[in-house]
């Protein structure tokens, strides 16, 4: 009989949005009139940039003339997406990141995942908690991790807590570690990391010879100027560090699927042997062999979002959803609650009311106000008593979700 991997056999449970879902579904079933409100997936509401519409029309029509027609594309994506996306997301702002270093793809969480292909096994990891759950889920499927506790932590990684008491400032591991995860701003909190807090990283990494894997997903959310946007801006960064990024939240590309991440040329890691290898090399013949690229129709979208009426499209989007955000953190404020994030990112992070934990609260949202939203402790055994409401909705939904609340709070 065919043996399946036991490694899967180590998640406790349903990844955490499938498992909101389940749940959902059985409330529907028994409550069929109940009028929901979602605000747990931070799955985007409105409508692609008009920019991006009209360029991928375009080149459907490329697509049906001979002279014009495209197949397979370059794995790494194609050279005008690339030079683009160096030129504004990276050159402009002082990071020396070349279009060679930059691979598109399908989405950062698949490449957040996939990244672990071309890493040895024997790495020390270090995660935030709470914590994106695909950075441990994959771990655990991957085999780099021992059995999980009572609390939900698997042995073999070093959990790095952020929490209200230190500020959700991730605290530097007291033990060595190789391979670092960092999420800012942060998903689920909302916390954002200052250069300074970046430039410790770096240093770390750099001494201790550790890569980190920045995920830099809601950049384009941060509303402060002095804070970074890239781990680029950090003088070093490139020997030590990778990137991923995504057109998902900024425009709106959840459904369309396009992505990035950078690898810079002489960032280098070390065999079992002790030889020095490139990682360039490494995941370059990764996406080679294992991903076909992203459609000529969609990177023709992505590239119109560097075009300048797809950068005023795109503030607007992100001005729309932050404006959510400023609202539900006034609400919640107004009625009681202890609300972090929402300021520089798209979600707020809430502690649950005395005597609640975080499934409880999800259980007296969804029951009582008929809102979702996601609970804390699903992002990992630091985030029970607290709670994550996004601000991917519509101003209607965001308006009435915080009604509700309000009435559920007096």
């Amino acid at each position: 009989m065919v043996q399946v991997n036991g490694n899967y056999l180590k998640l406790k449970a349903g990844y955490l949005f499938p498992e909101i879902a389940r749940r959902v579904k059985a409330f529907q079933e028994s409550n069929p009139g109940a009028p929901l409100i979602r605000l747990g997936i931070g799955d985007v509401t409105e409508p692609l940039p008009e920019a991006c519409r009209l360029a991928m029309k375009a080149a459907i029509d490329d697509l049906g003339r001979h002279e014009d027609f495209h197949g397979y594309g370059p794995e790494q994506g194609y050279s005008w997406l690339r030079e683009a996306i160096a030129r504004h997301d990276f050159q402009d702002r002082g990071c020396e990141i070349s279009a060679e270093e930059i691979f598109v793809s399908d989405g950062s969480k698949c490449d957040s995942s996939n990244i672990l292909d071309i890493l040895g096994e024997g790495n020390r990891i270090a995660v935030t908690d709470p914590v994106y759950p695909v950075y441990v889920d994959t771990n655990v499927m991957a085999g780099r991790t021992g059995e999980a506790d009572a609390s939900g932590r698997y042995g073999g990684l070093t959990y790095l807590p952020i929490t209200a008491a230190n500020g959700f400032v991730a605290p530097l591991p007291e033990t060595p570690v190789d391979l670092i995860y960092l999420c800012f701003p942060n998903n689920p909190t909302g916390a954002v990391a200052t250069r300074d807090h970046l430039r410790q990283w770096v240093d770390y990494a750099r001494v201790q010879r550790a890569l980190i894997l920045f995920d830099a997903a809601y950049e384009a959310f941060i509303q402060d100027a002095d804070l970074p946007h890239s781990i680029y801006e950090i003088e070093g960064a490139r020997e030590c560090a990778i990137e991923f990024r995504s057109f998902s939240k900024n425009a709106g590309f959840t459904g369309t699927r396009c992505a990035f991440t950078v690898v810079p040329k002489g960032l280098m890691g070390q065999t079992p042997t002790g030889e020095q290898v490139e990682l360039w090399g490494l995941w370059n013949r990764r996406q080679s062999t294992k991903f076909n690229g992203v459609s000529y129709i969609v990177q023709r979208g992505a590239e119109a979002v560097y075009s300048a009426e797809g950068q005023r499209q795109v503030k607007g989007l992100i001005d729309f959803y932050m404006e959510n955000a400023a609202i539900i953190r006034r609400e919640l404020t107004a009625a009681g609650f202890e609300v972090y994030g929402g300021q520089q990112a798209p979600y707020v992070w809430l502690r649950t009311p005395a005597g609640l934990d975080s499934w409880g609260f999800f259980d007296l949202l969804l029951g009582r106000a008929h809102v979702v939203g996601t609970p804390g402790s699903g992002f990992g055994a630091a985030g029970e008593g607290y709670f994550r409401l996004s601000a991917f909705s519509s101003r209607a939904n965001v308006n009435e979700a915080m009604a509700r609340l309000r009435a559920l709070a007096t």
